[in-house]
């Protein structure tokens, strides 16, 4: 502080000297000699913070003109029908009475993004981007705009799959998600608030993020987290790595006002590529099971399985003839890695399962009473089986003597329902004759059937004469049926 005084003092004195006298230059002189012995002082030495940048600053301009004309943006339209009271029972009354019910539509647009994954067309997004519409329009960077139709959805992940006809489509390709570190630079891109590709920077905050927006039957609830802004609009882009690749589809932001407030979610692009293969190949997504109660570690538990570390995820429970029990694995292991990647939280656990088919062998590490073991473990489906799971396709039911066909996504939103099995053919028995073409069974003896192995699984343990058959009419009136053996 002294020598930067006796600076400005020196300054301000020069300018004195300029027009002074002979006097002045005397005092100007002393005064530089009391400077001169100041300078002789230590100064203060400058640190510079390691994270300022340097010449290995990453560079995103690549990354930048990959992706942009790989993100497209997406208008749905939603054609909402609200009926009156005679509509409810439309069909009955315009047989009986010649009624029509009267309808008034209500339309509805939406906004969001999509990743081009092909060179042909096909395009993930969001499922909540594309559901329940009517008509989906997809604007490219380039503005060309093209009609797109929903090849499939998968609402558990929140994510969908549509096709759009074109050729030699810019697109991106799939990085591994697993390998993404925290810290990590990214880059979101996306159409936020009705713009044009728009491309932001951050890192990588947090991985395998449990933030339950997706509901109960999810688990699929392992995000990425990441400080790149995101907004609305954003849903369905890509998260892209400095290399250009496709690590998530943002899906997510932590907001109290519903714009971007510093955090943003992301789907992991392992779990986005396996939905897609699945929708593409047979139309539903085929979700595998370990067969496990899994419970967070702590040191408690650590101690009890003879661990030094609080690493892994405890086995509270296993599955009757589930994946885990046929393979050995016990109540009380932990388990530490699938396929050589650990996992220390009930959602990177489900996450590394969520990658697989029923049918798909995983290796196990865990750890028993202090002791590292390691088993071959194949993933069963829900039913407890390999079978695979196609949607759409009819089956005949020689029980019932009907051909039936598990219902669309669509028809699940506009009936208020999570599933069922549409009559599409009475060939013999009880139901001939009995109205019930096109209804549509949600429940047999009590459980709910929406495939194939649901009803044969419903009807395998019911120890009853009589059968209880509950469903839905396409106009929307319920009803149950009493089916005797």
């Amino acid at each position: 502080m002294t020598t930067m005084m006796v600076a400005g003092v020196v300054v301000a004195l020069i300018g004195m000297a300029s027009c002074g006298s002979k006097s002045n230059n005397d005092a100007v002189e002393q005064m530089v000699e009391t400077t001169e012995i100041e300078e002789v002082q230590p100064t203060p030495q400058v640190y510079h913070a390691a994270f300022l940048p340097t010449e290995n600053t990453p560079d995103f301009v690549d990354a930048a003109e990959a992706s942009v004309n790989a993100v497209v943006h997406i208008k749905t339209t939603i054609v909402r029908k609200t009926t009156t009271y005679n509509d409810f029972f439309g069909a009955f009354l315009e047989h009986l009475y010649g009624i029509p019910g009267q309808t008034q539509n209500n339309t509805m647009v939406a906004y969001g993004s999509g990743v081009v994954l092909s060179p042909d067309g096909y395009i993930v997004t969001n499922n909540h981007v594309v559901e329940g519409a009517d008509a989906v329009e997809v604007t490219f960077n380039n503005k060309v705009i093209r009609e797109a139709t929903i090849v499939g959805t998968d609402p558990t992940s929140d994510l969908a799959l549509i096709k759009v006809e074109g050729s030699d489509l810019d697109y991106l390709v799939f990085g591994d998600s697993d390998k993404v570190k925290v810290g990590e630079w990214v880059l979101a891109v996306g159409n936020p608030f009705n713009l044009t590709s728009t491309v932001t920077a951050g890192i990588v905050s947090a991985k395998a993020r449990d933030i339950s927006i997706l509901g109960e039957g999810s688990n699929v609830e392992s995000f990425i987290q990441t400080d790149a802004a995101v907004n609305r609009g954003n849903s369905g882009g890509a998260l892209v790595n400095t290399r250009g690749e496709l690590i998530g589809i943002n899906a997510a932001i932590a907001s109290h006002t519903g714009s971007y407030e510093g955090y943003s979610f992301a789907i992991p692009s392992n779990i986005v590529r396996k939905v897609v293969d699945d929708l593409l190949m047979y139309g539903e997504t085929q979700r595998a099971y370990i067969g496990v109660s899994p419970k967070e570690m702590n040191a408690q538990l650590a101690e009890q399985a003879g661990m030094k570390d609080i690493k892994g995820v405890y086995v509270a429970g296993v599955t009757h003839n589930g994946a885990a029990e046929k393979a050995g694995i016990q109540q009380g292991d932990v388990l530490t890695r699938i396929n050589g990647n650990d996992v220390n939280t009930v959602t990177q656990l489900l996450e590394s399962v969520r990658q697989y088919r029923p049918g798909d062998e995983v290796k196990i590490q865990l750890v028993r009473n202090g002791h590292t073991e390691n088993y071959k473990v194949r993933l069963l489906n829900e039913s407890g089986s390999i079978e695979m799971v196609k949607r759409g396709e009819s089956f005949y039911n020689s029980t019932f003597g009907l051909v039936l066909q598990p219902i669309s996504q669509k028809d699940m939103k506009a009936l208020g329902i999570n599933g069922g099995l549409r009559i599409v053919e009475i060939r013999q028995g009880a139901f001939q004759g009995a109205g019930v073409e096109g209804f549509i069974i949600t429940a047999v003896a009590g459980k709910s059937v929406a495939s194939k192995t649901d009803l044969e699984n419903a009807l395998a343990g019911n120890r009853s004469r009589k059968t209880y058959i509950e469903g839905i009419y396409p106009n929307g009136m319920r009803m149950t049926f009493e089916y005797y053996n």
